[in-house]
């Protein structure tokens, strides 16, 4: 770690500690064993941890005793928290805790070294035992280091839970994307009761209009900041006064947008500006529902239908001229009606995770010298 220079306490504090931290070598407090090769081994149920995670399990435990894994070659910036028993490969040192020690407050701790600046080659990164053992680490005593390492390991098991939650909401979402909305067939695999009628094709312009017309430029210089979102083709540009269109409206990228991965394609509801490098839809309602047509976007390989060269773009033309297949307008309106609710519900634990994120960051930041 860098030399935290005259600090003797962190600036964030468990009430009752008061004493200064102190400076520790890191061989001091921590053990650096080393890794083996796990081939002459059989399978079994013991995991083995490489620098990139684990890898398959074996028959037997290289260590007993909970560790903390930091590469000796190839990813040293990954710390890992290796619960026993387990094995590591030899590119994987394992550190276990010397003396009255807590290993969860130096996992916590060693998410805030640049291991980096400890690189020992100019090829493949690298670390070695006496390297590491000669890192000067500021620490409290033991009792302040459990209470530490316990609020943070719960903070990250939070973390692991709100990111594995994401991943089956995802998958959730991918899975009822592909049956319930219909792609070749007439009917889709997945249906809400009293549904049984064929799905029907329909171009996007007998399904909504394009408000085009009513998309208004403005250079920065000439924007007048308000509260009102300025939309062009990568989102939000910025914040303004006035607007071009209200209601519930979809947007979809025209040109220029920056991640081709995620084509921009949204539903916006309320007052907007739009500038001249989206498009923006509105469903007749009398036979659309605008989110089922959202979804409807959504599933469609936008790809193919851009034109053009380094700034690939949506032609108004060929927008409206897209086939997709939609049921009646009840139905509908209980495809869109779910698909949202569990895309806002995705928002809504993503933003769970981005403020278990942000407090994690927070706490190493203060609560560490």
């Amino acid at each position: 770690m860098t030399k935290s220079d005259d600090k003797k306490v962190p600036a964030l504090r468990f009430k009752g500690f008061t004493d200064d931290w102190e400076q520790r070598k890191l061989g001091e407090v921590l053990l650096v064993n080393s890794g083996k090769d796990y081939k002459n081994l059989n399978k079994g149920n013991i995991p083995v941890y490489g620098t990139g995670g684990y890898m398959l399990s074996v028959n037997r435990a290289l260590s007993n005793e909970n560790a903390i894994g930091i590469g000796r070659k190839g990813t040293i910036d990954r710390p890992q928290y290796l619960i026993a028993p387990f094995w590591t490969v030899d590119t994987l040192f394992f550190l276990t805790v010397k003396n009255q020690n807590d290993l969860k407050f130096f996992y916590a701790l060693f998410q805030k070294i640049n291991w980096k600046k400890y690189d020992e080659s100019t090829g493949l990164p690298s670390l070695s035992k006496s390297t590491l053992n000669n890192i000067f680490l500021k620490n409290p005593n033991y009792k302040e280091q459990k209470k530490i390492g316990l609020l943070l390991s719960q903070i990250e098991v939070l973390i692991t839970l709100q990111q594995r939650k994401l991943r089956y909401l995802s998958a959730i979402k991918k899975s009822l994307l592909q049956n319930m909305l219909v792609d070749n067939d007439l009917r889709p695999e997945l249906r809400f009761t009293k549904f049984s009628g064929n799905w029907e094709q329909h171009k996007i312009s007998e399904m909504a209009k394009r408000l085009d017309n009513l998309r208004i430029p403005v250079t920065a210089s000439n924007r007048k900041k308000g509260d009102i979102p300025y939309y062009g083709a990568n989102g939000i540009q910025d914040y303004v006064e006035g607007f071009t269109h209200k209601g519930e409206n979809i947007l979809i990228a025209e040109d220029g947008a920056n991640n081709l991965d995620n084509y921009p394609i949204r539903l916006v509801k309320g007052k907007i500006w739009v500038n001249n490098h989206a498009h923006v839809l509105k469903a007749y309602k009398n036979c659309t529902d605008i989110q089922f047509l959202e979804f409807e976007l959504k599933k469609l390989n936008i790809y193919k239908y851009l034109v053009g060269g380094s700034r690939l773009k949506l032609n108004a033309d060929i927008l409206m001229n897209i086939s997709i297949k939609s049921p009646t307008l009840k139905e509908q309106k209980k495809i869109g009606f779910m698909l949202s609710l569990l895309e806002e519900n995705t928002i809504f634990q993503q933003r769970k995770l981005n403020k278990l994120e942000l407090l994690n960051q927070f706490f190493l930041q203060h609560m560490f010298i």
